[in-house]
């Protein structure tokens, strides 16, 4: 039997392994309700038995600095917060004290300097006592002030975040989903800290501040302090002033709001308003006494685990996808979360028939929060579900994957075609991944021009089950409708590595559409272009390069017609406008086709209602969402799907 010691030991290992994930950037291998769980039981045993081991999480903060980016000592606390889930809680620490109430940022701490005007120094928080300098990376952020009015020093706290709508779109560009980022915090903490600070200007790294550490201006209210901040041209933390009569409503307010935010945020923070008041308490060994952070109390629902989905990828990764009965979570239905790898399946000891606890991470993202019958009787398979061949178990950096090892397995082929009659690629409606199996499988599509041969194989694909006369006749009608592709759909289509449509579309503009411009394209030519960065244009020259790439591109073009945008009546028609989608919508299959529609024409899609917003598009015009009511409180025009589309002249 395990002595306290023992598990406390025990803990400490997990822990400081998430962490290590957890903050710089690497693979997700526990969920925040995991860790959550894990170190309150530490917490637990440390505070029964009065034993606290060294390197308890319980007692440092941050991640242990390594890399080889220069260090720093901090000249200031940068500590974590300590914590609560009950908002009762949260009003007795406050008392009869006013209180800030704002976001809990979920990205990167870094703490900046500021002398004489100018930028000087970044340093992210390390490990609390030592941090990496980054001041070539935080200069490149989106919205940082290089210089400021103020020219005395100033030192400032914030948070490096990525926004969802940059993080999709960043994700969106990699067509290998195993190569996609697991969540936004990763991909900030990774993208900070990069040796190349063209990678960090890459991935639109936003700051926003929540606190001034040092200044030759006095503030008595944090308040204050942060209005002055704002003054000097940051962008600064979203907040209330609260008192104990206010600040359930508040929190109540926030949390309705939190599903509607561009940025990951996991939690709020309350902070004294009295800065004075606050430095009196002092600190612990590891937390401010200013300041408390609340964590949402996670909705959670059990269900029952009915099969584990293990879907094959390109790159012959086999990922598990739990498929359970059908809950409610947040207000909305779930009934399927990503495993993501077999190190959670062994860590949740998962079975057919389990009983499990689901929730949505930061109200978002549905999660497994708790196997609570641990059957551990799931069997892993050892053939590829798609081509029967032998699967392998890989293990690096901690973490098992399980590796379809035949080469020629046929979801390594079935991913690029599905990719090519996607709707943004070719657009030809009809084929399912399941049908290009069967096509594969008969060798009837061997590489992607055969779709417009398919004519070829007409008694064999009318034979098909499932198929028939009028099933074949719809489909070659979608085919010939595909013959005539936008230019960057047809780039799009070719899977290049990281070209998305909207690279595609940059790319085919800077050469004047010209598709054989496009495809001799150099080096030299490519990274000149704004938003085509070194990597992108080393891709696009090694697959234009390829002979059989070549042949292949060739052989489409005797296909196809290649359209090209005019760009007085397209393009031109929505630039400089910003937009933001919100609700079901009518006229479109989806946001991204609307999306798409708006991008072509010059306009910018974002995920959340600001100053710089120029229409929300909703056709519940009349709706009390958040995103209505911020658009009411900015004077941004709410317009239908309708409207927008005939003010315009979009269709």
């Amino acid at each position: 039997m395990k002595s306290i010691t023992d598990r406390m030991k025990e803990l400490i290992a997990i822990l400081d392994e998430a962490s290590s994930a957890y903050y710089q950037g690497k693979d997700e291998i526990m969920s925040n309700f995991e860790y959550d769980r894990l170190y309150d039981e530490l917490v637990k045993l440390e505070q029964e038995s009065g034993i606290v081991l060294s390197g308890s999480p319980t007692t440092t903060v941050g991640y242990e600095v390594a890399g080889e980016l220069p260090k720093e000592r901090h000249g200031y606390d940068v500590l974590s917060l300590d914590k609560t889930k009950d908002v009762n809680v949260l009003r007795d620490w406050l008392g009869d004290m006013k209180g800030v109430l704002s976001w809990k940022l979920d990205g990167l701490t870094v703490v900046v300097t500021y002398e004489d005007g100018k930028l000087v120094k970044a340093v992210t928080r390390g490990n609390g006592e030592v941090g990496e300098v980054i001041t070539a990376n935080a200069k490149t952020f989106v919205n940082i002030p290089l210089s400021v009015p103020h020219k005395g020093r100033m030192v400032l706290r914030g948070e490096a975040l990525i926004k969802y709508s940059d993080f999709e779109k960043i994700n969106e560009e990699i067509e290998n989903p195993d190569e996609k980022y697991k969540n936004p915090r990763n991909l900030c903490s990774g993208s900070v800290r990069q040796l190349d600070s063209s990678i960090t200007a890459k991935r639109r790294v936003y700051f926003i501040v929540y606190s001034v550490l040092d200044s030759e201006v006095e503030f008595e209210t944090l308040s204050s302090q942060l209005d002055w901040a704002a003054a000097q041209g940051f962008e600064v933390v979203g907040r209330s002033v609260v008192d104990k009569n206010t600040l359930a409503d508040e929190v109540a307010l926030y949390t309705e709001r939190v599903s509607d935010n561009d940025f990951p945020a996991d939690g709020l923070v309350l902070a004294y308003d009295d800065i004075a008041y606050g430095r009196s308490l002092g600190r612990t060994s590891k937390f401010p006494r200013h300041s408390m952070a609340f964590k949402w109390e996670d909705e959670t629902a059990e269900t029952t685990l009915k099969e584990i989905e293990w879907s094959a990828s390109r790159t012959g990764l086999i990922n598990p996808v739990a498929i359970f009965e059908p809950v409610m979570l947040e207000g909305t239905t779930v009934s399927r979360a990503s495993v993501h790898n077999l190190s959670i399946v062994e860590q949740f000891k998962l079975g057919i028939g389990d009983r499990l606890l689901v929730y949505k991470a930061n109200m978002i993202i549905p999660q497994i929060a708790d196997n609570l019958t641990k059957s551990n009787t799931l069997v892993i398979p050892n053939k590829c579900p798609v081509c029967g061949g032998a699967l392998e178990i890989k293990q690096e950096n901690g973490t098992k994957t399980l590796i379809c090892t035949n080469k020629d397995c046929l979801a390594k082929q079935i991913k690029s075609f599905t990719h090519f009659v996607s709707r943004e690629a070719m657009n030809i409606d009809g084929l399912s991944e399941a049908t290009i199996e069967k096509f594969i499988a008969k060798k009837i599509i061997r590489k992607r021009v055969d779709f417009y041969h398919l004519s070829d194989h007409r008694d064999m694909i009318t034979e098909m089950e499932g198929f028939g006369e009028k099933s074949y006749n719809k489909l070659m009608q979608a085919v010939d409708i595909s013959r005539k592709a936008r230019i960057e759909n047809f780039i799009y289509s070719l899977a290049i590595p990281g070209v998305g449509i909207s690279t595609a579309r940059i790319i085919c503009r800077e050469f004047n559409n010209n598709i054989d411009k496009a495809v001799d394209a150099g080096y030299d030519e490519l990274v000149k272009i704004d938003g085509i960065g070194d990597v992108l244009a080393k891709e696009w020259v090694r697959y234009m390069s390829d002979e059989n790439n070549r042949a292949e591109i060739n052989d489409i073009l005797k296909e196809i017609d290649i359209i090209i945008p005019d760009e007085e009546e397209s393009s031109l028609k929505l630039t400089d406008i910003t937009v933001v989608i919100t609700g079901s919508l009518n006229m479109f299959a989806n946001r991204n086709e609307l999306k798409s529609i708006i991008e072509q024409n010059g306009g910018k899609v974002t995920g959340s209602v600001t100053g710089n917003t120029d229409y929300l598009i909703n056709n519940d015009v009349t709706s009390g969402s958040s995103k209505n009511r911020k658009a009411h409180e900015l004077g941004v025009k709410i317009i239908s799907e309708e409207d927008f589309v005939n003010e315009f002249g979009l269709m």
